[in-house]
């Protein structure tokens, strides 16, 4: 297998050895590269460009993650029907000449969500951002039962779009935007809090949502893995509120996509423990 990474600021991934590791565990040879646009030989080359480098060096595959998740599918020949449905691409399969597009941040974090915040109401919950992985976290939020969802984004437009195609996509679930958490004040105040904004990694420090606004009888869950305690967690934990860090995201996405990429199942237990294994750096978001 030959896959890589292509985002900004992904120098700390975990997901390279996540994959050669459980490569090596499966008796296949295995190199993972990380593709990040921010380094200065890079930062003049167009995503375009990178998956055309990328198909001629002969790669199965390649996992995209911020700020390239929209972007990438004007670039692509075929979408599966999560990806389609939800808008975004995370994974991209290299094979037989074509630019196949899935989605597997909406399945990641289903399965985290219901392994990590289980019996947990989601009655109405606040999703703070609407970009590429907002997208798939909204639609995993609607798999996982909740009825109302109020999305917060700095582009009003955006939030609003992704309420709409949430309705489309899952008419079980009443989605709005609203312009901030003012706006969910008493009774209407969220069972669960989660940001799916880069607010938290090493660049972007600080949170999505006013500490105020966190009460101790919500949940709150974060895509950003690393730290583990982001600023959010730590603070919702220190008022007593259950957690979800996006450990779980992080680990069962790239399940997913190791299973596109060799058309082999991978270990989500032995995944976990490469990704454990990791000693303590600055934040990197969910599904890189």
């Amino acid at each position: 297998m030959l896959a890589g990474l292509i985002g900004r600021g992904i120098a700390l991934s975990r997901t390279p050895r996540m994959h050669m590791e459980e490569a090596a565990a499966q008796g296949l040879g295995a190199v993972y590269r990380i593709l990040d646009m921010d380094e200065p030989a890079r930062r003049e080359i167009t995503l375009k460009t990178m998956l055309e480098s990328a198909e001629a060096c002969g790669f199965d595959g390649l996992n995209v993650t911020y700020p390239y998740k929209i972007e990438v599918i004007g670039l692509l020949d075929e979408l599966s029907d999560n990806a389609r449905a939800v808008g975004a691409v995370n994974t991209v399969v290299l094979r037989d000449g074509r630019r196949v597009g899935h989605n597997t941040d909406l399945w990641g974090f289903a399965e985290s969500f219901r392994r990590g915040l289980a019996g947990e109401a989601v009655e109405h919950v606040l999703l703070a951002g609407a970009g590429g992985a907002g997208v798939a976290v909204a639609h995993a939020l609607a798999d996982c039962g909740v009825r109302r969802l109020s999305i917060l984004d700095t582009d009003a437009a955006r939030a609003a779009q992704l309420a709409e195609q949430v309705m489309t996509n899952r008419p079980g679930t009443v989605a709005g935007a609203v312009p901030s958490t003012e706006a969910l004040s008493g009774a209407d105040r969220p069972d669960g809090i989660v940001n799916a904004t880069p607010m938290g990694m090493a660049k972007l420090p600080g949170m999505a949502v006013p500490a105020s606004f966190i009460d101790p009888a919500m949940w709150v869950a974060d895509i950003v893995y690393f730290p583990l305690e982001t600023e959010l967690l730590r603070t919702a934990r220190a008022k007593g509120c259950r957690v979800l860090p996006g450990t779980g995201m992080a680990v069962f996405q790239a399940v997913r996509a190791f299973e596109l990429f060799t058309g082999r199942p991978a270990c989500p237990d032995r995944m976990r423990a490469t990704f454990d294994a990791f000693d303590t750096r600055p934040a990197q978001p969910a599904g890189t």
